[in-house]
């Protein structure tokens, strides 16, 4: 019997769907089994600290190790000293619950380097680890005083070892995909890209205009441009990138001149679809967060959380519309402020409410989602670090805020 043939055999059919469906279930679980890389051990009196932490309890667990295969440009800059810290609207850390670890990555605005190294933090080994070992170091709109490294290649410029040319901040656009299990990263920058594909002998025509969407494999370490076909949204700057399990995809959202709108990117089929975001209403200019937003994906509710200067919002999943809940004053002290380069806002998993990060301000503040109420804290124990280049995420493995100075490490346990 010819293949052709048995492939269309009424008698093999269900045979063949039941060895495609067993085989694809092997893939899953032999990734889902594969141990985490780099492997790191735990620290047993970090392990301890942690576990005697009471609720409204915060500590300094030390000093974090700084770890990872450094090259030259890493070592130029103290990266294998300092670890990544802050890089003014690069503060957003993404937690990756299959590896029990938080990464990291984007640039700063120019000084003292413009970076595409990728970055993990996990809390039980008190340790920063470089996944990907940056390139060249990139000029704020060029290439860079040294671009032998960089090539034109199936449209976009990239480095010979893969990582993006073209780094941008990463304001509130990334997230992790569950399904590929990869970082991605809207990667949006204002580079003048025909003049630096002409340096190194491409052809401007030849360049792709759609989303500059990058993934990254923190098991292999491992940039990857996302190509896709139209349509797909516009990348302007300030923008949030959250993944929405009930979506099966990441939500991009903005509300400015150049997007009004919020879009979802579904990482298998590589396509981009309209929410078409309040559309029944139509009201979302009024009802939806602008630039420079920070949030999070609230899963007991279903619902995007945001906060932007002195402005609160909801963005419903099932409905797909966003209302702004709350507002204040510029000096009304009974709410915090949210900027994506100085305020991240992460979700907590036992109490259920948001986690919002003043680092300039060395406070804290919870928000309840139910009763639309923001609570400054008051952490007993250690004061939280005030250094100008902190992160900060939340660690749901061990179920505290942790604040990152430099290398100084603070946890805090809200309930």
């Amino acid at each position: 019997m010819r293949f052709s043939a048995f492939l269309n055999s009424d008698a093999q059919a269900p045979s063949i769907l039941f060895l495609v469906v067993l085989f694809l279930i092997h893939v899953a679980a032999a990734q889902a089994d594969e141990p985490v890389r780099p492997r790191l051990e735990a620290k047993p009196d970090v392990q301890k600290i942690l576990g005697r932490l009471r609720p409204n309890e915060a500590v300094l667990l030390g000093k974090a190790s700084v770890v990872g295969d450094f090259n030259a440009v890493a070592r130029r800059f103290d990266l294998d000293s300092t670890g990544p810290r802050a890089r003014d609207y690069s503060i957003k850390m993404v937690w990756v619950p299959e590896r029990r670890r938080a990464l990291f990555a984007g640039a700063n605005h120019g000084r003292p380097h413009r970076l595409n190294d990728v970055w993990e933090f996990d809390l039980a080994a008190l340790s920063w680890v470089l996944l990907y070992p940056p390139d060249n170091p990139r000029s704020y709109s060029g290439l860079g005083s040294d671009y032998s490294d960089v090539e034109f290649r199936d449209g976009i410029l990239i480095t010979r070892r893969g990582g993006p040319v073209v780094i941008a901040h990463t304001w509130w656009g990334l997230t992790w995909d569950p399904k590929i299990r990869r970082m991605l990263f809207m990667n949006t920058w204002d580079t003048k890209e025909e003049e630096a594909i002409r340096l190194v002998g491409g052809d401007p025509a030849q360049r792709y205009t759609g989303p500059p969407l990058w993934s990254f494999d923190p098991q292999m370490g491992k940039w990857e441009f996302v190509q896709t076909e139209r349509p797909w949204p516009a990348a302007p700057f300030g923008a949030m990138l959250e993944y929405v399990p009930e979506l099966a995809g990441s939500v991009w959202h903005m509300n400015n001149w150049k997007m009004r709108g919020a879009w979802l990117y579904r990482a298998p089929e590589r396509s981009w679809s309209n929410l078409h975001a309040n559309r029944e209403a139509g009201n979302f200019k009024q009802a939806a967060p602008g630039a420079e937003l920070v949030g999070y994906y609230d899963p007991s509710r279903r619902i995007v959380v945001a906060q932007r200067r002195k402005e609160t919002f909801h963005f419903d999943v099932a409905q797909a519309a966003w209302k702004k809940v709350a507002t204040a004053a510029k000096d009304d002290e009974s709410m915090p402020y949210g900027h994506d380069a100085r305020n991240p806002f992460h979700y907590d998993p036992v109490s259920r409410f948001g986690l919002l990060v003043d680092v300039r301000g060395g406070a804290v503040w919870s928000y309840d989602p139910d009763g639309v109420k923001w609570t400054r804290l008051e952490p007993k124990g250690d004061p939280m670090p005030r250094g100008k280049r902190s992160l900060a995420y939340v660690d749901h493995a061990a179920k505290v805020l942790v604040v990152i100075d430099d290398t100084t490490v603070w946890a805090y346990r809200y309930r």
